[in-house]
């Protein structure tokens, strides 16, 4: 077991001291959110810190303070409330109802919406159409594996990452995979960090996606069909069921989650193992070991840095601190599932060990609906790449570049040798 003992109670809280001041991220921070974790963590669990919009947010840094907070029914998510409150501290009144609308989903809402929401979601997400799936996804797995297979290097996210979690996602869903170009775009452009006075994008992205989804939510109630969006569409619970608005939401939230997480699980696991090639021929030997390997990437270094905003309803005091009400929270899941009072040896990848308890995936109401998926996906992804390509290596010439996401954790390349 990685687990140090007693690092989840509620008692080590006693014992940190206060956040440090107002700090700044920039570009930088990207490129290894882990070594400020670091930092962060040896200060205190909780800080404010300026984000590259020049606003102040609180960020959650301990494991400890991450877990309580992410089920503490005094941090809400409501979307609309959110952007008020951003744009309060913006000192502006103007606000984007595409994007909005887009997140007023059972990740952007509270109870009692929430439990509606995520109730009628799971009449149509189960763990049965899951289990389901897996052959298809060996399938699709194959095929792209034979299409790189006579190549000595590739770029393993856009040939392989990117295009495996998309095309189960769209099949899933009953999206049109030729479609994926423009909804990878825009998804793109909604989770980029936009600095203070930087040209804004996301209205126009967000403007696109709405017009696209609901125009999509229009073809499955005209025609249900034998997928996910079709299955949402009609899913009804004593005569509730989703409103166009609700489900156009819905259809985001599982579209965008759906294969963002999976490609940037596969990428940054690829990577951690290239990095320790002794850990890669020991999967390679043994592949029965894939899944709690995966649970380990998951931990190192997963695809969510921080999950998505919440705000204080009333003042809250975490770690010795007190964030007001009113104020914009994150919980660093990065920071969190490398906190070394929660794991020993945080900073070092271990397959070969359990990691219980990390929270790449959320905790409380909250946690990732599509978690089987993800796992299913990136189990079939690996045990297929160990087999195919045994002697697979990072390029000698690799630059890698990271999302500026403070959302996303993922690489938007890995450029890697199959022999």
């Amino acid at each position: 077991m990685r687990v140090a003992p007693d690092a989840s109670t509620v008692d080590s809280m006693a014992d940190r001291t206060a956040p440090a001041p107002v700090e700044s991220i920039g570009a930088e921070f990207f490129d290894d959110p882990h070594a400020r974790y670091r930092r962060w963590r040896a200060e205190g669990p909780v800080h404010r810190v300026r984000f590259p919009d020049d606003v102040v947010r609180w960020v959650i840094v301990g494991y400890a303070e991450a877990r309580i907070a992410l089920a503490d029914p005094r941090l809400r998510k409501d979307a609309g409330q959110l952007d008020a409150i951003l744009h309060a501290k913006r000192g502006t009144t103007a606000t984007d109802p595409n994007i909005v609308a887009l997140l007023t989903h059972m990740l952007g809402t509270d109870p009692p919406a929430h439990t509606r929401l995520r109730k009628l979601v799971n009449k149509a997400f189960t763990s049965r159409q899951v289990a389901l799936l897996r052959p298809r996804i060996e399938q699709i797995t194959a095929t792209l594996l034979d299409a790189i297979g006579d190549r000595d290097e590739v770029d393993l996210m856009r040939d392989f990452a990117n295009p495996l979690p998309v095309t189960v996602i769209c099949e899933l869903l009953g999206v049109p995979f030729e479609d994926r170009a423009d909804f990878q775009a825009w998804t793109k452009t909604l989770v980029t960090v936009v600095g203070e006075g930087e040209h804004d994008e996301r209205p126009t992205a967000s403007a696109a996606m709405v017009g696209y989804l609901a125009k999509l939510v229009r073809a499955k109630q005209s025609e249900p069909a034998e997928d996910l969006l079709s299955e949402l569409v009609l899913a009804d619970d004593e005569g509730d069921r989703l409103t166009d608005q609700e489900l156009v939401s819905m259809a985001f939230l599982l579209l965008v989650a759906g294969h963002e997480t999976t490609v940037n699980l596969i990428g940054n696991g690829v990577l951690a193992l290239l990095r320790d090639p002794e850990q890669w021929r020991a999967l390679r030997e043994d592949p029965t070991g894939v899944p709690a390997a995966i649970e380990e990437f998951l931990r190192f270094d997963g695809p969510v840095d921080m999950a998505t905003a919440r705000y204080t309803a009333e003042p809250i005091t975490l770690g010795n601190t007190e964030i007001p009400a009113g104020e914009i929270v994150y919980v660093a899941l990065s920071a969190a599932n490398r906190d070394p009072a929660r794991f020993e040896a945080p900073d070092t990848l271990a397959t070969d060990t359990p990691t219980p308890g990390h929270l790449a995936f959320g905790h409380g109401i909250h946690f990732c609906v599509g978690a089987p998926l993800a796992r299913v996906e990136a189990q079939i992804a690996f045990t297929a790449l160990l087999a195919r390509f045994p002697d697979l290596a990072l390029s000698p010439t690799a630059d890698l570049h990271w999302q500026t996401s403070t959302l996303i954790r993922g690489l938007l390349e890995l450029p890697v040798r199959l022999r």
